[in-house]
């Protein structure tokens, strides 16, 4: 039977993930997902594609706060509710080509991560008040709620999709790769490898509710999984790997040829409900994709 194996909250876009045995979900994928990023002085977003080392900043939850931590660097605390910069200065960020009102964080926070960049940033809160949807382009009539994710709420991977990765690094000496390489906020056991691929609902029956994410959109990868998380570097013995060999069997003709692993979702019922780790999943699958 499938069921959630891992459960990801990337609190600051780009940063590293909280691994949580429950999550709430939200209208907007898992609660704190993706509600902070680091900006330049333009407001544009700042992420690993150009500053790998955000990999090594390591955010915790603590209570009322986000404690914030990276080498080199003593401990951040940033108050989770957005109520405690009530007044702070508003900055038009921008993702990708969306434009959206957030609320600074603060001349600490904005110090803290340009030392640790080593370059002028800001570190900027989504704004609760604000709205910003997915593409309708691929959610069609649904209006899906995201923060300050790349494009969609969710992003769902299956083991065995990374297991055949692997397999296939291996076969040619290269080691295998860890999940975490791909930033997912689900991950699936008891599928087949790309099922996800061809699945169009997951429903689950969570204790206070139920729940049903659709997919919509394969995710296209950029250089970022050749990013080892823990080093802040790619690999030196592999630096184009995972990419130089999915680009051998992953190119994906819906997305005019780019390099395709994990599905992006939107949540069409069940914000408010508990995601928990082991958590069964009814697969609905189609085969038009």
């Amino acid at each position: 039977m499938p069921s959630i194996s891992q459960l990801n909250v990337y609190p600051i876009k780009s940063c590293g993930a909280i691994s949580c045995d429950t999550v709430r979900l939200t209208p907007y994928g898992l609660e704190h997902d993706r509600n902070w990023m680091v900006v330049d002085g333009l407001g544009r977003f700042i992420t690993q594609r150009t500053h790998a080392s955000l990999a090594r900043v390591q955010p915790a939850l603590n209570g009322d706060t986000l404690d914030v931590r990276a080498p080199g660097m003593s401990a951040l605390a940033l108050p989770i509710d957005p109520a405690a910069l009530a007044g702070a200065r508003t900055i038009a960020a921008r993702v990708w080509g969306d434009t959206v009102p957030a609320l600074d964080a603060g001349d600490a926070a904005a110090g803290w991560f340009s030392d640790y960049l080593g370059a002028p940033v800001r570190l900027v809160r989504f704004d609760p008040h604000a709205e910003r949807t997915a593409s309708r382009e691929w959610t069609g009539e649904s209006a899906a709620a995201v923060r300050f994710a790349d494009g969609f709420p969710l992003l769902v991977i299956g083991e065995a999709s990374l297991g055949d990765l692997n397999a296939r690094l291996q076969a040619k000496g290269v080691d295998p790769i860890p999940m975490n390489r791909f930033r997912p906020n689900l991950v699936l056991s008891g599928i087949e490898a790309y099922e996800e691929d061809y699945t169009d609902t997951l429903r689950i029956a969570a204790a206070d509710g139920d729940i049903a994410l659709r997919i919509v959109k394969p995710c296209t990868r950029c250089p970022m999984p050749t990013i080892d998380q823990a080093r802040g570097t790619p690999d030196p013995r592999w630096p184009n790997e995972p990419t130089d060999t999915m680009s051998t069997y992953r190119s994906d003709s819906r997305m005019n040829g780019a390099i395709t692993f994990g599905q992006n979702a939107i949540v069409v019922s069940g914000a408010g409900s508990t995601l928990t780790l082991g958590l069964a999943c009814d697969v609905d699958l189609r085969f038009d994709a």
